[in-house]
């Protein structure tokens, strides 16, 4: 099991000054920050980072979205870090999210839900590759 996963604080919490409180709430919930930094995507780097949703209704609002403000983007470590890390974000719908998680207290719509994670150790590793170098990685 791999104690890495990727998270991204997006750009509608970004845009809010939310970043210092979730990354604050992530430190929190035991999690070592191996990487980390803010960034622009252009709307080509969101549609790769995306592609895997490429055939999907909402990829074209996705990647606009995405490519909106700035973001962080985040290496997490921490034991079972992508099951973790899912539990801290919460439910994609904040309407839906457990109290205490990231989508509940921050996320304002499905669409614009605070956070992003990687959802198995592969996508982790591939996410944390295409936003991080090697030398990034602490």
């Amino acid at each position: 099991m791999s104690n890495l996963t990727f998270g991204i604080i997006k750009p509608d919490a970004v845009r809010a000054g939310k970043q210092g409180a979730i990354i604050q709430k992530i430190l929190d919930a035991g999690f070592n920050i191996r990487g980390m930094k803010l960034i622009h995507q252009t709307v080509k780097q969101a549609e790769g980072f995306y592609a895997v949703h490429k055939e999907r209704p909402f990829f074209g609002e996705l990647t606009e979205f995405m490519s909106s403000g700035p973001c962080v983007v985040l290496a997490l470590e921490k034991e079972g870090a992508v099951k973790a890390w899912r539990d801290l974000m919460g439910a994609t719908n904040p309407a839906e999210a457990a109290e205490g998680t990231l989508r509940k207290e921050f996320a304002t719509s499905i669409g614009e839900n605070a956070v992003h994670g990687s959802d198995s150790e592969e996508n982790a590793a591939i996410e944390i590759a295409y936003f991080f170098s090697k030398l990034e990685l602490v």
